[in-house]
């Protein structure tokens, strides 16, 4: 089976996401993708029948035996402010974060 990602393909992928990547990453983590590739084929190919329905998992998990969902509470950080005297500058309680220049992908 020829891979799907080839080195082309590959070196545009890495260029749009802006990852630096030396020769042997490069070539690692294309093979990584095409292997999941391979496997998503692979599974693609097993038949099914009309009627199955999809699946959000591929374990059953009826109410009888699943555990009870614990309460969603909300537990307040003692120490908020020990935080905030860690962060380099901070305004009005709350931690101020640099703008990050942005650049448009063409």
């Amino acid at each position: 089976m020829p891979e799907e990602i080839t080195k082309e393909l590959f070196e545009k992928l890495v260029s749009l996401a802006s990852l630096a990547l030396g020769a042997e990453e490069s070539e690692y983590l294309r093979g990584q993708l095409n292997a999941q590739l391979k496997s998503v084929h692979e599974l693609e190919a097993i038949p099914l029948a009309d009627d199955v329905p999809p699946a959000r998992h591929g374990v059953p998990f009826p109410a009888d035996i699943s555990p009870a969902r614990r309460a969603d509470t909300a537990v307040r950080f003692p120490d908020p402010q020990g935080i905030l005297d860690q962060a380099p500058q901070t305004a009005e309680g709350y931690i101020v974060v640099p703008d990050i220049p942005h650049t448009r992908l063409e």
